[in-house]
């Protein structure tokens, strides 16, 4: 295959700022839209601190209301950057574009096909969003074709460390019976994609994600790399909790896996909260949807007596970047929290 000479870069690498979406009605977390809003506003204010954000809204009559709560928190409003486009979801991992460098030391804004996680069918609005995106950061935007198809891939479902090796898991990727991305699409297939469009010479396949997930395995739930050789991986020590398993053999996989140095992987064990629950439904609560910033890490928290334990595991993995909780219970009744909202754009 020809090289194209793309890569993508690591998220602790430069950024220009984070994409975020404000969300414009509350669909995604009933009963808890007011709370919500707020909750963006508290992202907001901290992303500013060490970045600038682009944040989507649904339209200019908007933006009055969102300048005026982001003024009450003592946000820095000269670095919000507001890129008008309405959206089905606020999910920026996902329906955002995934952007990448050339060899010239240019960026490049990959857009994959979005379609709800293969699950929800309100999404045409999001389906643009990539473009959007795209159109106001003056990026050229590439579609990603394979088989002549347009290949659906969401962010969260693939991590990497910006030297060539990407992680993802099989259950998102690679199931043909519950919410099937790509039918047909083989591991070779998948190596394809990522080396044409990522760069990647080098993937390890996990098996499931975390009990509670209903993008049926994104990888930010479980498994992150923190350094170009290490990676924090969830651990659950119950052996009643569905969890345990599937962590359990997320860890073995990893013990055998290989980085595309040859080395293998440095290997740093983080626990889950115990099980959160709002409405009868299990939650997808996992302290590895955190998001780096230029200077920080904000990591999900959920009133829980691991998270003391995970914010000091990511402040030994982070050494030079400032570790925050941000309280994460209402977020992810929306099933997802920091890093599913958000979007790192290279420098």
């Amino acid at each position: 295959m020809k090289n194209l000479h793309r890569r993508l870069p690591a998220e602790w690498e430069k950024h220009a700022g984070t994409l975020l979406s404000f969300p414009h009605e509350g669909a995604d977390w009933p009963g808890k839209y007011g709370a919500i809003q707020w909750a963006f506003v508290e992202i907001i204010r901290n992303v500013s601190k060490f970045e600038p954000v682009f944040l989507n809204i649904k339209s200019e009559e908007h933006k009055p209301r969102i300048l005026e709560m982001l003024k009450k928190a003592k946000v820095d409003t000269n670095v919000v950057h507001f890129i008008i486009h309405p959206t089905n979801r606020n999910w920026m991992r996902d329906s955002g574009p995934i952007i990448v460098k050339t060899n010239d030391g240019l960026r490049e804004a990959i857009n994959f096909h979005f379609n709800g996680w293969a699950k929800y069918g309100n999404y045409r609005l999001d389906m643009h969003t990539a473009k959007a995106v795209a159109d106001h950061l003056r990026i050229p935007l590439t579609r990603a074709m394979h088989k002549n198809c347009h290949i659906v891939l969401e962010g969260g479902s693939i991590d990497s460390n910006g030297k060539g090796t990407l992680i993802t898991t099989e259950e998102c990727l690679l199931d043909e019976k519950v919410q099937t991305r790509n039918p047909g699409f083989s591991r070779d297939d998948y190596a394809e994609v990522f080396k044409k469009y990522l760069g990647i010479d080098t993937i390890i396949w996990l098996g499931d994600g975390i009990e509670g997930d209903d993008t049926h395995g994104h990888v930010d739930d479980v498994c992150r790399f923190v350094n170009a050789d290490t990676v924090v991986c969830c651990s659950e020590p119950n052996v009643k909790d569905p969890n345990h398993k599937k962590m359990k053999s997320n860890l073995e996989r990893l013990k055998s896996a290989r980085l595309e140095s040859g080395q293998k992987v440095t290997i740093v064990e983080i626990p889950l909260p115990g099980r959160v629950e709002f409405a009868g439904m299990r939650l997808p609560a996992s302290y590895v949807n955190f998001l780096i910033t230029n200077g920080s890490v904000l990591v999900p928290t959920f009133n829980d007596k691991n998270d003391y334990k995970a914010l000091g595991i990511l402040n030994e993995v982070f050494p030079d970047r400032e570790v925050i909780g941000i309280h994460a219970l209402d977020l992810v009744w929306g099933l997802g929290t920091l890093h599913c909202l958000s979007h790192e754009i290279p420098a």
